[in-house]
Parts: C-alpha cells; sequence; structure tokens
C-alpha cells in the first residue's frame, strides 16, 4: 500500500479501495493480516478513526474479518468478492454510458465492437 491519497473521494473509501486492489494484485493473500489501523493512519497521517471506517467497510462485505487481539486478515473468496463488486461498478460506470452514447449517435452493435477491437490492437 504505497498509494496517495487524493481529495477526489472520501479518506476511507480511498483506504478500502487499496487494500482491494493489493488483494486483487495478491500482495495480500487469503488469511494474511492486514495493516493495522494504527499503522494505516501513521503511513498516511490520517485518524485511526477514518482508517478503521475504511476497514470496517471490507469486514462489513466480507472481504476482511477480524481474529480476536490479533488483527484484521483477508478472508477467503475475498478477491472474487472484489472481481464481481468491481465488474459490476465497470458496467454501471462504463458501459451503461458507453451504450447510451452509442444509442444517441446512431452507432450499432457491430460498429461498436468493431470500434473496440480496433482500439484494443
Amino acid at each position: 500500500m504505497n498509494e496517495q491519497l487524493t481529495e477526489s473521494k472520501s479518506i476511507y473509501l480511498q483506504i478500502s479501495e487499496m487494500i482491494e486492489t493489493d488483494i486483487l494484485r495478491e500482495i495480500l493473500l487469503e488469511e494474511e493480516q492486514v495493516p493495522s489501523t494504527n499503522e494505516l493512519a501513521k503511513q498516511y497521517t490520517i485518524n485511526p478513526a477514518t482508517a478503521a471506517k475504511g476497514i470496517n467497510l471490507l469486514v462489513d462485505e466480507g472481504i476482511l474479518y477480524k481474529k480476536r487481539g490479533i488483527g484484521m486478515f483477508v478472508a477467503a473468496g475475498a478477491r472474487e468478492k472484489i472481481l464481481s463488486k468491481r465488474r459490476r461498478a465497470f458496467v454501471e460506470t462504463y458501459l451503461d454510458r458507453l451504450l447510451e452514447e452509442a444509442g444517441r449517435l446512431g452507432i450499432t452493435k457491430e460498429e461498436l465492437i468493431e470500434m473496440i477491437r480496433e482500439k484494443a490492437l
């Protein structure tokens, strides 16, 4: 977790996304301990309560779990949950808008697929 915090969104959301990204990149593996709220607070110079809010968001989603007296750990199946969540967000954020704009411009499904193929090369 060497990323920088920005002003673009709430700090606790950025903390939660950074942990998710580390799980996706397999920097943090299932059953591995994640940095504590105090470690995160020190690293990013933030309030420990803010770091805890980001971590608790992931606990609520079943991505992290708490081992009493030890700390927070990556839950089994966390990577798949994150992939699924981010794919849904991708569709809602990008594909829905893309399809709406393509419809307004009269771009057919075939034309759109061809455009994507050309760009992917």
